[in-house]
């Protein structure tokens, strides 16, 4: 048999600290500490606790090289590596391995940066609930946080005295300034309202449809938008899950950026959209009100073609997603709109409602936009147009 570890594996160490009333009644403090072993790789979808046995088996075998099982040191426990090879930690060349290889192979084969893979399979959410959780600890508001936590770093900061600061002249107005000065994050959306299709058109053809193409070598082509994308290789796909839009009925859709058509996924009943939104969103229901929300989703063989187990190729895909965001903010506030952009989504959920395999497309964040409702329930920031 041959073997060989993933592609892709961090080991975390984590302390875990265990109460000893044993040990307090020694005169020893009163805590013991432990410390445990996690395996971390993106082609299994799961934490896989290591024992200590396990470390010098993974650090004897690599991650390239076929090894013959027969020739592992006689110290090694049969036990233990069978039970990495159950877990895809090791890659065994068995047919009862090879779900764990396919999954493997396909890592390697896209060319993921190392940290960058562990990164985004283990901070992806399914099931979470951000209205109620994680990050405030229960707090209602900030005041709140403010009372416990103390206030947070000052809002700006000066590198230099203010003395030898040079006083820059006041911008003049100018066309683009009414969209900047009227953007904002919409957290109350009018339930009765539909997004009109010729806005929900102009939002999307403007945002992520193909202005231009070139072809810059054989089968090599490049899209023209209206935002910059690392390498010009935008890839980045619009997914759009439509509540309230003239003309198109609730469901999943796949926008065409070359076409400008929508591309029907799964058709959905009003109560079945809802209930998505919501939860694509993870519960953050003043965002899931809104008629027509999009999902980010990068292809992630698009960038790392060029950039290949590059360090900065995954940030360059999150930077791609915040362009593309502001641009959609403000040809929203152009249209009157109010429009949103959260990182915090359940993207196991947004996966396999896509269809979509984490190793291939990666699920960055989800926007929304339409009509601000008469009344707000929710806390918003308006500036002065």
């Amino acid at each position: 048999m041959q073997l060989r570890r993933c592609a892709v594996l961090l080991i975390e160490p984590r302390e875990h600290l265990e109460f000893d009333l044993r040990v307090l009644f020694q005169g020893d403090a009163a805590f013991a500490t432990c410390i445990a072993w996690v395996a971390l790789a993106p082609h299994v979808d799961d934490e896989v606790e290591l024992t200590v046995d396990d470390l010098p088996i993974l650090a004897r075998i690599g991650e390239t090289l076929w090894l013959d099982r027969e020739t592992l040191p006689a110290t090694f426990d049969p036990a233990r590596v069978d039970a990495l090879l159950d877990a895809g930690i090791l890659i065994g060349d068995q047919p009862t391995h090879a779900a764990h290889r396919k999954r493997d192979e396909r890592v390697r084969d896209a060319h993921w940066r190392g940290l960058s893979a562990v990164a985004h399979a283990f901070s992806r959410w399914q099931g979470q609930r951000a209205d109620i959780d994680p990050g405030t600890d229960g707090f209602a508001n900030v005041r709140e946080m403010v009372e416990a936590l103390g206030a947070p770093p000052s809002e700006t900061i000066s590198r230099a005295p203010a003395s030898a600061h040079i006083a820059l002249p006041m911008p003049r107005r100018s066309g683009i300034d009414a969209a900047l000065f009227s953007r904002y994050t919409g957290r109350n959306y009018d339930l009765a309202a539909t997004l009109p299709i010729a806005t929900a058109a102009r939002l999307l053809q403007r945002t992520f449809g193909a202005q231009a193409q070139r072809e810059l070598g054989p089968g090599a082509i490049a899209l023209k938008k209206t935002s910059p994308s690392g390498g010009s290789l935008h890839p980045i796909e619009a997914y759009v899950l439509a509540q309230r839009v003239e003309g198109v009925g609730p469901g999943l859709y796949h926008y065409q950026p070359l076409a400008h058509t929508l591309e029907p996924m799964q058709a959905l009943d009003t109560a079945a959209a809802s209930a998505l939104a919501l939860r694509f969103v993870a519960g953050q229901h003043w965002f899931a009100d809104a008629p027509m929300l999009v999902v980010l989703a990068a292809r992630v063989r698009r960038n790392f073609w060029k950039y290949r187990n590059h360090p900065k190729a995954y940030r360059a895909i999150v930077l791609d997603a915040g362009h593309l965001s502001q641009t959609f903010y403000l040809l929203a506030a152009e249209a009157g709109l109010p429009a949103f952009i959260t990182a915090a989504v359940n993207e196991v959920d947004i996966e396999q409602a896509l269809g979509l395999d984490p190793i291939d497309d990666a699920v960055i964040a989800v926007l929304g936009c339409g009509r601000a409702a008469n009344e707000s329930t929710t806390v918003e920031f308006r500036g002065d147009a």
